[in-house]
């Protein structure tokens, strides 16, 4: 409850603040030196340090849960440019042990000629190039060895994992930032993701910085008490819920559903942008109001837009001048009662089709 009353942070917050103070925007305790082995930039730019502990981002404990062991050779296919995702594995793949072939992105029959020659048991990148390259060796003869893969960056359906595991590798995936690092992680014989034992994982409603109930869904919102690089209630920008009870594996910590969409729904309504903190806003002026939600459509060759209001009140016309203060539209009130929106996390729904 303490927590729940700091306020979140968001990636365009650290975005303005490294640029008026560079180059981490008074966020990180290393700089240039020993303390700060590699600086990194995702899209924006925004420059994330990588500091000197073993396992800086803490994702040993996921590959061990994806059986990865010491004397494995792990094939790393994720980029070492720019981005950190080709470190954040090898710096976990080296905590248990592992020796790495850091193959990056691309040169699919380069990649081909070296897993021929030096027999890797394990991958790690994303299921799409996973896909590349055992499609690519089956064309060509070459016997692949992989029997265990762990894959991010992407989404990673049942149907994948199933034609991997078809072709004799066991596939597990995991939930991480350039920014905190692991957050959760797929174990065996589990259901959903188990959070990393050492962050505070918070599910909010998108838009605020309130927790939502317990299997709603939210957004991510991650406390990480790194020395290097702390970050309090930073928002993540993607949607999850929270499980109930505890992974069959014998893990105990919180467990969450995994990766199911991004937080960020703004949509351009009429010529004006809508934007979750406004639907927050909006539904932070009425008490008797639990959740709310924007639905752009179009009517003929115009914009329109529906306000689903949940409540037990009966008297649409009261909630206009909210709308149109909050929301700078005007548009149609539909009240529904309490739990008859979806839980998706959705608090803007553009349903718009132009074709």
């Amino acid at each position: 409850e303490a927590l729940a009353r700091l306020p979140v942070i968001r990636k365009s917050e650290l975005l303005e603040q490294q640029k008026r103070a560079r180059p981490f925007g008074g966020f990180s305790a290393v700089r240039w030196g020993a303390a700060c082995k590699r600086v990194f930039s995702s899209p924006g730019p925004l420059y994330e340090p990588e500091g000197a502990r073993p396992d800086y981002y803490r994702l040993a404990r996921a590959l061990y849960a994806a059986g990865f062991r010491e004397g494995d050779l792990v094939h790393n296919t994720f980029a070492y440019h720019f981005t950190p995702a080709g470190s954040m594995m090898e710096t976990a793949a080296h905590a248990l042990g592992c020796t790495v072939f850091p193959a990056g992105v691309g040169q699919t029959e380069l990649q081909l000629a070296a897993m021929a020659d030096l027999q890797p048991n394990a991958y790690v990148g994303t299921p799409s190039f996973l896909r590349i390259l055992l499609d690519k060796a089956d064309e060509i003869g070459v016997k692949p060895t992989f029997t265990k893969a762990f894959v991010s960056g992407e989404a990673f359906p049942p149907s994948i994992r199933d034609a991997f595991g078809a072709r004799g590798v066991r596939a597990s995936q995991a939930y991480a930032t350039a920014d905190i690092g692991l957050i959760a992680y797929e174990t065996p014989g589990g259901e959903g993701m188990v959070v990393g034992e050492d962050i505070v994982l918070e599910i909010v409603r998108p838009g605020t910085g309130d927790p939502v109930p317990a299997g709603e869904v939210g957004e991510v919102v991650v406390t990480t008490l790194n020395p290097d690089y702390p970050l309090i209630r930073f928002a993540t920008g993607d949607l999850s819920a929270v499980m109930p009870g505890t992974s069959p594996c014998g893990r105990t910590n919180l467990r969450i559903r995994g990766w199911l969409g991004r937080a960020d729904q703004t949509a351009k309504i009429k010529g004006m942008f809508v934007r979750p903190e406004q639907v927050a806003a909006f539904v932070a002026r009425h008490p008797e109001v639990a959740r709310a939600r924007v639905i752009a459509s179009r009517d003929g060759e115009m914009d329109a837009m529906t306000v689903m209001v949940e409540t037990e009140a009966e008297d649409a016309a009261q909630y206009e001048v909210s709308v149109m203060d909050t929301l700078k539209l005007r548009g149609r009130i539909l009240l529904v009662p309490r739990g008859a929106l979806p839980n998706d996390g959705k608090v803007i729904e553009d349903q718009r089709s132009y074709d």
